[in-house]
């Protein structure tokens, strides 16, 4: 089942629910979608890589607008977003813990021979390629860094 069916059913549901703010956050992936089926050219269908980057998108979107509604002291425009990308996130695989993370990380830079952070877009690459839609890229970058200095 595609992304796209799925995304349809559920917002069924939450028009029979009545669920505002589930409904809101899957206009606004089915709107993604056509937006990324249109630019293409062709009103072809996504790859499952495609759709799972086009969700983390969406997914980081809403936290970072609601991490600076939070600094600005505005809860109450950071709760509808949060929520929003917890509804979003709900059609991601299971994201892997750093452990699991840190152990691909080692064995990437194992294998590429990395010594430094001038490899780092290497090991990047290859990380990122390997865990698509698994984990935050930010969470990567993050284990990178700390292994490669």
């Amino acid at each position: 089942m595609s992304l796209s069916s799925k995304v349809m059913t559920a917002m069924k549901e939450a028009m029979k629910a009545k669920d505002q703010n589930a409904l809101t956050s899957l206009r606004a992936v089915k709107s993604a979608i056509l937006l990324a089926q249109t630019a293409s050219g062709a009103k072809e269908e996504l790859t499952e890589e495609q759709e799972l980057k086009l969700l983390q998108k969406l997914v980081k979107q809403r936290r970072d607008s609601a991490a600076i509604f939070e600094e600005q002291s505005r809860p109450d425009l950071a709760e509808p977003e949060l929520a929003q990308a917890e509804v979003i996130a709900a059609f991601l695989p299971e994201q892997m813990s750093e452990e699991a993370i840190t152990v691909i990380v080692d064995e990437v830079i194992a294998a590429i021979g990395a010594s430094g952070m001038k490899d780092m877009g290497k090991v990047m690459g290859q990380v990122n390629g390997k865990l698509a839609g698994k984990a935050d890229g930010k969470t990567i970058s993050g284990i990178v860094k700390s292994r490669l200095s």
